[in-house]
């Protein structure tokens, strides 16, 4: 394809980044669900996420790096507003599976912390996870690891879950 033709279909690199960022990020929402689908305990569901991460990058660097370059933009504060759409969705997603698991309702603004933060240790979890590993199956080779992330989580969540007010 020319550089012209190419052009045709994208005025600039955002619109680039764009499109591969929300094909990337609807192909490993896919494996999410997959990976997601009849669990109903906090735990279990982190852990499918955590799985399900790993399940779609290990054999997927360059996507793995653009989900992490895009992911820096997400913040802990009250709303989602100024992360590009494409992520969004992948945040809501992430929450809509979380808030079923936890024992009371949350404020929005909460379970959009939750949401991020969860999304920022798994992104980290596996960065630090491929860098060290020197074997191909990273789950296998930081599978204790992967269960201390998954109890970190969980009393994150547990923690970051207001008292029931009486």
């Amino acid at each position: 394809m020319g550089k012209g033709t190419f052009y045709y279909h994208f005025s600039n690199w955002d619109e680039i980044i764009e499109a591969l960022v929300t094909r990337m990020l609807d192909e490993l929402l896919a494996v999410i669900e997959e990976n997601c689908q009849g669990i109903s305990d906090t735990k279990g569901i982190l852990d499918a996420l955590i799985g399900a991460h790993i399940k779609f990058f290990s054999n997927r660097w360059e996507d793995f790096v653009l989900f992490f370059q895009s992911r820096t933009e997400l913040t802990l504060d009250q709303s989602y507003e100024g992360i590009e759409t494409p992520f969004v969705e992948y945040l809501k997603r992430v929450e809509e599976l979380l808030a079923p698991t936890i024992k009371r309702p949350l404020p929005q603004p909460i379970l959009q912390r939750i949401a991020c933060a969860v999304v920022g240790f798994v992104s980290g979890y596996y960065a630090f996870a491929s860098i060290v590993s020197q074997e191909d199956d990273i789950d296998s080779t930081f599978r204790s690891l992967r269960g201390a992330m998954v109890e970190s989580l969980a009393r994150f969540v547990q923690e970051a879950t207001p008292p029931q007010k009486k």
